[in-house]
């Protein structure tokens, strides 16, 4: 190959690229102009005090640069950051009372959330580099059978579960390849294979409602019902609850659903290439001890914290001291962890705060028609806004926006109304765009948009409904016996 000609830029290149650089500022500086535009044309935004002025300045401008995407949203999460830094950190901004109160915005980097996330991808990078994960969905699928019924409920729990503790994306990935062999090898039923890939989409997708660190919109809402004046602390367990039962009900729904809607054509799937396709990787055996045994310990630990009173973040540690001073994860590996997620919702913790903390929630709420709806009327109708915004932005930015307005809105009432805005946040699959597991799936050419719309549809229709009756259930039944 010629080395040199393969690194010269196409034709046009430098063109294109100083197009695109002022297309993006524009797009930016109008998102800056348009939320300094909403305090003046917002009713009352104007009559803010400074503070709240300032924050809703910083909610408007986040929220418009998560829906356009003008930059990439970790990005957005460190400029909240550094515009409550500079517009609320020093003294005589209405917020600040010393020259040190701006550190409480950089505090949030340390917030045990962020160590636990930490600690889950440093877990669940282990499971990749030793071929655990690869292992386990082997041996499982080795045992399904060749039913079409069966292989694609094996596939769906398979995937639905490494993804309450591995990114979606990651475990969408691996399900892909590994299937590969028998979605090539069903040619001549293609109906089935387009379930299949639709099902591994819908069932990473639904995996992060499962656990804590299934997905971020999880995280901040914990968060945010801690940092309360009177704080309501959600344990692992707590949080699986709450989560697990209707992720696995949806995954259920969602599994008929591809049955009826794409059957296939022959009784029987071959399952020829699976096993070799799907290696367990050439990394020794002790290092997969370590990670099997780690895994093991740290999820018994995350879900008997009522025992031993060790917090989640505190046990998120022990993978990532174990399989460093071990040699499993390496220099190279520990780079390469997802620090975007964490800049992410380090960003999205300190807007809730912030949006809180200066009152502007309040007055948002507020400016609400919500009168008479009720702590369960308010609860759905937040609950498909989440489930509608989301499918058009990242959920967490969109549980970044809406979890602070949510504890403000039912006092007393606050886990009611924001533990479904987290739970809603997972179930936004309309859109190929909507979610990177569906995005994968859609990249495979098998699938078209009206397939993502269909199912989507049914769970976006489902789900906030079930998010606010079960939680409101499982509360009745905790108030009922506190």
């Amino acid at each position: 190959m010629d080395n040199q000609s393969s690194a010269t830029p196409p034709e046009g290149f430098f063109d294109s690229l100083e197009l695109a650089l002022p297309k993006r500022l524009l797009i930016f500086i109008a998102c800056a102009l348009g939320a300094t535009a909403c305090l003046f044309f917002i009713p009352g935004a104007a009559e803010l005090d400074v503070a709240p002025r300032r924050a809703l300045f910083i909610l408007v401008f986040s929220a418009l640069l998560w829906v356009t995407e003008v930059v990439p949203a970790f990005s957005v999460g460190i400029l909240i950051i550094g515009l409550q830094i500079a517009l609320l950190g020093r003294p005589g901004a209405g917020f600040a009372e010393t020259s040190r109160d701006w550190e409480e915005f950089v505090v949030v980097l340390g917030n045990p959330l962020i160590w636990l996330f930490f600690g889950g991808f440093v877990l669940a990078e282990g499971m990749t580099l030793t071929g655990l994960d690869r292992s386990l969905a082997r041996r499982v699928l080795s045992r399904l059978g060749d039913r079409p019924a069966s292989v694609l409920w094996g596939v769906m729990l398979i995937t639905f579960l490494l993804s309450m503790f591995m990114s979606n994306t990651a475990t969408t990935a691996m399900m892909l390849a590994m299937m590969a062999p028998l979605i090539s090898g069903s040619n001549k039923d293609k109906t089935f294979a387009r379930g299949l890939l639709l099902g591994i989409a819908v069932a990473a997708n639904l995996g992060g409602m499962g656990s804590l660190i299934g997905t971020p919109p999880n995280a901040i809402a914990v968060g945010a019902l801690s940092e309360m004046a009177n704080p309501i602390e959600i344990t692992f367990l707590q949080w699986m609850v709450i989560g697990a039962p209707l992720a696995l009900i949806l995954l259920v729904l969602s599994w008929l659903y591809l049955l009826r809607v794409y059957p296939a054509q022959s009784e029987h799937v071959s399952m020829a290439g699976l096993e070799k396709e799907a290696g367990e990787g050439s990394a020794p055996r002790w290092q997969k001890w370590v990670v099997a045994c780690t895994l093991l310990l740290t999820v018994g630990l995350w879900l008997t914290t009522s025992r031993h009173h060790l917090p989640t973040a505190v046990v998120s540690f022990l993978p990532t001291v174990l399989f460093t001073i071990t040699g499993i994860i390496g220099t190279r590996e520990i780079r390469g962890l997802n620090y975007d997620v964490l800049f992410l919702l380090a960003g999205g913790l300190a807007l809730g705060q912030v949006v809180v903390s200066t009152g502007l929630s309040v007055w948002i709420v507020d400016q609400l028609p919500v009168a008479g709806l009720g702590v369960v009327g308010i609860a759905l109708l937040i609950a498909y806004v989440t489930a509608v915004l989301s499918n058009f932005m990242s959920n967490t930015a969109a549980a970044n926006i809406l979890i602070p307005i949510g504890i403000t809105m039912c006092v007393g009432w606050e886990a009611e109304v924001v533990l479904p805005i987290a739970l809603a946040a997972s179930c936004a699959m309309c859109l190929p765009i909507a979610t990177p597991p569906n995005a994968l799936a859609f990249a495979t050419g098998r699938c078209e948009t009206r397939d993502f719309i269909r199912l989507g549809a049914l769970i976006g229709v489902i789900a906030p409904l079930g998010s606010v009756l079960w939680v409101w259930l499982i509360s009745t039944w905790v108030r009922s016996i506190g």
